[in-house]
């Protein structure tokens, strides 16, 4: 029998994932040959997939007469996409999930295993008789949600086992595509475009997206609407409304450019330099930022800035492990170990370190990230500010009561945003991404 798109696709796509690294997302997102139907089938096979990967392995480990580690990546791949099919999703019937898998190890050209696959699946196809898991600590979590236990551990830990509960839950969950209007009238457009929409939660101008395909609109492709978290939105937000004032505005890691381009949309009078060390994705960042005339795009590592400019405002979004973005990109939890944590603590602080050089006396940087690690947000300002007397934090609460007064933040309660000074989002607490961000300000 002929393997069906969908898994052929999401077969790909989950190979990619584990020989190159690949973002499970972009992949998605570039493959455009599939129909909407079959695009979100693959969608549901490979997030479900890496989702719930460890739980899928333990149980192939207790079917198969090989260590997991002795199969080969295709066919190990093949029985997690079988399984996941047999164990979360209803609209798959087990036969068809069983015999399009060992006809996808044969397309992969590996033949001689079909049989193995064939019998570990029989095993596999019976439906599994268990009680809801009982959740007490780390260790429970990280087993009923198929999660690392290290990483569980650090959030029961910093947040408490109901927040870490929480965060487990959000990551096994489908995202909501969440939008941020660049005008108000554009609402109306995308509803006359089929899509139905219901409010942020956080800012006025967010809407979450109840039905339909945004990336398929008129209105997305014209650049009148941007797919973006609201956590995300609400770091550019700090940044600051000063669309009166010719500020020079430096946003030191800017790509994909989300942020960027709601800073220019709400600073129309500012000049911004947007810096990017890729040059590919810098390429995307122009085009992406083709409707902000005042926006510059240059190619250069935020580490060694290259230009002796001074700024007004600098967000400084730096590359992080994104523990807080895990319901979107749930390959990072099979990749991140603790020895990362520590290399991008010195990453980061080395961004800081030169995004300050730039920073005008009396001018704010807003340093963010989307993890949940302290060793990236708390851990990285604290060495900041114990090597420099030039800069202090502002406590975010100040730009909260500011955003809230003029109507932009809707959240009732913006105290349960912050962790002491800074801002702190959490998945599942919040409904939103998990990010971090902190305001400094450079003495006159």
């Amino acid at each position: 029998m002929p393997v069906s798109p969908a898994r052929a696709a999401a077969f790909d796509i989950l190979l990619r994932v584990e020989r190159e690294s690949s973002y499970a997302s972009e992949l998605l997102h570039a493959n455009q040959s599939l129909s909407s139907k079959d695009h979100a089938l693959a969608t549901e096979l490979v997030m479900g997939v890496l989702r719930w990967r460890s739980r899928l392995d333990d149980e192939i480990t207790a079917s198969s007469s090989q260590p997991l580690k002795k199969l080969d990546l295709e066919v190990l791949i093949t029985l997690r996409l079988a399984l996941y099919q047999f164990r979360f999703s209803d609209r798959i019937p087990p036969r068809a999930a069983l015999n399009e898998s060992v006809e996808l190890v044969k397309r992969a050209r590996k033949r001689s295993a079909a049989p193995f696959v064939n019998a570990v699946l029989r095993k596999l196809s019976s439906p599994l008789c268990t009680s809801a898991p009982r959740v007490v600590n780390a260790f429970d979590l990280a087993n009923a949600y198929s999660h690392p236990q290290w990483l569980v551990e650090r959030w029961a830990r910093e947040y408490g086992i109901p927040a870490a509960k929480q965060i487990c839950e959000q990551n096994q969950s489908a995202p909501t595509t969440t939008i941020r209007l660049r005008k108000s009238s554009t609402e109306d457009e995308l509803k006359a475009e089929g899509l139905q929409l219901l409010p942020g939660e956080l800012l006025r101008d967010a809407r979450r997206v109840q039905s339909g395909d945004v990336a398929k609109t008129k209105t997305f492709r014209n650049g009148s609407i941007a797919m973006q978290d609201e956590a995300s939105q609400l770091v550019a937000a700090l940044v600051g409304n000063a669309s009166h004032q010719a500020l020079h505005i430096l946003d030191c890691c800017a790509a994909p450019g989300g942020k960027t381009l709601a800073i220019a949309d709400q600073n129309s009078s500012a000049e911004i330099t947007a810096v990017e060390v890729h040059p590919h994705r810098a390429r995307l960042l122009r085009d992406r930022l083709r409707s902000t005339p005042q926006t510059q795009v240059l190619t250069a590592d935020a580490r060694d800035l290259p230009f002796s400019s001074t700024f007004d405002r600098i967000l400084s979004d730096v590359p992080c492990s994104g523990t807080g973005t895990l319901r979107r990109h749930p390959e990072i939890k099979w990749r991140l170990t603790p020895s990362d944590l520590t290399d991008l603590h010195n990453r980061q602080i080395a961004i800081l370190r030169s995004a300050l050089a730039h920073l005008k006396p009396g001018g704010r940087l807003i340093y963010s990230t989307c993890s949940l690690e302290k060793e990236e947000n708390e851990d990285v300002l604290e060495q900041l500010l114990s090597e420099s007397n030039s800069v202090q934090r502002v406590d975010c609460r100040e730009e909260l009561d500011s955003l809230k007064s003029s109507g932009a933040l809707i959240w009732p309660d913006p105290a349960s945003l912050l962790r002491g000074p800074y801002l702190r989002t959490i998945p599942g607490v919040h409904p939103c991404e998990g990010f971090f961000a902190a305001i400094l300000e450079k003495s006159m």
